[in-house]
């Protein structure tokens, strides 16, 4: 028989309270609040509605969503909607990857002053990208880019970056 997947809200319902007293002054409160969303989603703990079907008469109880953009399920349909908007707009030429990370020296600093820091972070980033892009012994180009801030790493430990899809023109 096989196994039920496990989910990012089973984790967090194991081990978020545990977590959380153990580094919650590490975790802002934005974070705290995602990781208790993610908890409850489709728990009773957020209410629920019966569905019933008009042929048959089945029922059956289906609870409420948190609808937190950091929750993995309620998102799910967003984020693979974005992302097929976001293909439909891709032009023909090659593309990069960039990634540019704060310091862990200077994570603190960004977690107790988001808006410069991060401010800071994609003011050097588009400069950086567009320096280099326009010298002619790299691109000699101008180029086109699109950033995204993500200040959690894969391992929900605050890990502020921010990612770039830069393109140039063949």
């Amino acid at each position: 028989m096989p196994r039920e997947a496990l989910e990012v809200a089973d984790v967090f319902r194991h081990f978020g309270p545990t977590f959380r007293d153990l580094n919650g002054a590490s975790l802002s409160a934005a974070q705290r609040r995602a990781m208790i969303a993610i908890e409850s989603c489709r728990t009773a703990a957020l209410g629920g509605h019966v569905e019933r079907c008009d042929d048959c008469g089945h029922q059956r109880v289906s609870f409420n969503s948190c609808r937190d953009r950091s929750c993995p399920k309620c998102q799910g349909l967003a984020r693979a909607q974005w992302l097929e908007d976001r293909q439909a707009e891709l032009l023909d030429v090659p593309y990069f990857h960039v990634v540019f990370t704060v310091p862990q020296e200077i994570e603190v600093i960004a977690f107790q002053n988001q808006t410069v820091v991060y401010d800071i972070l994609f003011q050097a980033a588009s400069e950086t990208l567009r320096t280099i892009a326009a010298d002619p012994k790299h691109l000699g180009a101008e180029i086109g880019f699109l950033g995204v801030l993500h200040t959690w790493g894969q391992n929900l430990q605050q890990h502020p970056h921010s990612e770039y899809l830069a393109l140039s023109s063949p």
